[in-house]
């Protein structure tokens, strides 16, 4: 009986993960072995950097609100504690887009929160 190798499949697999390996650097993207060590690694970060960009995102807006906040002579945790107090339902992406392209309804937004505090 002769002997069966999955040539085509395995051939097909190859091929899909050094496509992947595609625009690396030297032998790991032409190596398979190479190509397959660099390409799990690069999915293992790319997960991992996909849930860092939300907390980066986030911490980012944090700074602005904080910058803007105490232009207007208040703190960001009060700031936010009289938001929630005032019932504004706007995260902080919101918040902080509207500080930047808007100062005047932010100050308002301040003034409401301020207020809520008092």
């Amino acid at each position: 009986m002769s002997r069966a190798t999955n040539a085509p499949a395995s051939r097909r697999r190859r091929k899909r993960r050094l496509g992947l390996a595609k625009g690396f650097y030297g032998g790991r993207s032409k190596r398979f072995r190479m190509a397959t060590e660099a390409v799990d690694r690069a999915m293992v970060q790319a997960t991992k950097h996909r849930k860092l960009r939300k907390r980066e995102f986030r911490n980012l807006w944090v700074v602005r609100l904080n910058a803007a906040c105490r232009e207007l002579g208040l703190s960001y945790s009060r700031f936010m504690e009289g938001v929630t107090k005032a019932g504004i339902r706007l995260n902080r992406k919101m918040l902080s887009e509207i500080a930047i392209h808007d100062p005047d309804g932010f100050a308002s937004i301040v003034d409401l929160a301020k207020k809520k505090l008092a």
